[in-house]
């Protein structure tokens, strides 16, 4: 459990530093800030592979799938690619709604931020529950596997396009719970008006941010329980892309367009993953295929999106 403590306390303390210091003050997050701070998250997610060969080298980690130091580091870069890769499509969402509650640029990382909090909250919950289900349920893998097909079928037909968010569930529910203003007074997330308290679009944007990554959870926690169960691997893998997702927005979101083709490499992945757990029992992939997949997926979308010119109507 220490080292448990130790990742969490590390995570705990930058996102303290991340509010309290580096974004004490609102500012626009521009291209190049974002660029460096999503290079540093790389940068540490990846040097993490180093903490992962030395903690199962070394047996300080439970290893109840009894994997070797080797194995446990493909599979955690595996399973941070493919949480990185999904990120994407969450980008595309987090742009829709702030543009949807009109959030202004200099307000959107400090909605990011209590969002990413919560996320990591409700993520190590489903991480605990998945893994939980996988290691007692056996054939839990198998339903896990047909969801991922069905995502992948319907991203593939592209029936999120027109998703707004001022039209959802969510928000029709937060409307009739509680007060709601179109105001936005800096960026406090309740105001008082009148003597009644009111939700700024700023706490509305917020919440319909966090159901919308429970819903993305839905799809990266068991893809990555496709490569792992290790409880360790798939927490610190989940987490530490979640973190670099605030910087990779900033970077990615207003470059959306000219990445086009991303969504076949997310069908590509999504796809490979559901197959790869309905066949886990029959066929058993070495680690570095399924980092090889996800790898040239995500180069290919890339490519194809800068090479492939978009067709103009006349």
């Amino acid at each position: 459990m220490i080292v448990w403590i130790v990742f969490i306390a590390f995570v705990l303390v930058f996102l303290a530093l991340d509010l309290g210091v580096f974004h004490k003050n609102d500012h626009v997050i521009k291209s190049k800030e974002a660029g460096i701070w999503t290079a540093i998250w790389v940068t540490v997610a990846l040097s993490f592979s180093g903490v992962i060969y030395w903690l199962f080298n070394t047996g300080l980690i439970e290893n109840p799938t009894g994997l070797t130091p080797n194995n446990a580091v493909l599979k955690y870069i595996t399973g941070y690619l493919i949480e990185l890769s999904l990120s994407v499509d969450n980008v595309f969402v987090i742009a829709v709604i702030f543009s949807s509650f009109k959030i202004p640029p200099l307000y959107q990382h400090r909605v990011l931020f209590w969002g990413i909090l919560g996320a990591i909250v409700f993520r190590a919950l489903m991480i605990f529950f998945g893994v939980a289900l996988i290691t007692k349920f056996e054939w839990i893998i198998y339903i896990f596997g047909v969801f991922l097909l069905y995502t992948a079928f319907n991203m593939l037909k592209g029936e999120d396009d027109n998703y707004d968010p001022k039209n959802s569930f969510v928000f029709k529910q937060i409307k009739k719970i509680y007060p709601v203003t179109t105001q936005m007074h800096g960026h406090d997330f309740f105001i008082r008006r009148m003597g009644i308290k009111a939700a700024t679009p700023l706490f509305v944007a917020l919440i319909v941010i966090e159901l919308t990554d429970i819903l993305f959870a839905l799809d990266s926690i068991p893809a990555i329980l496709a490569i792992t169960a290790d409880p360790f691997i798939v927490f610190t893998s989940n987490i530490l892309a979640i973190l670099g997702l605030r910087s990779m927005y900033f970077l990615i979101s207003r470059m959306l367009e000219k990445f086009r083709y991303i969504n076949y490499s997310l069908v590509v992945i999504l796809a490979f993953v559901g197959l790869k757990m309905l066949f886990s029992h029959y066929i058993e992939l070495p680690e570095w295929v399924s980092l090889a997949v996800i790898s040239i997926s995500l180069v290919s979308g890339i490519l194809a999106s800068v090479l492939i010119k978009e067709k103009t109507t006349p």
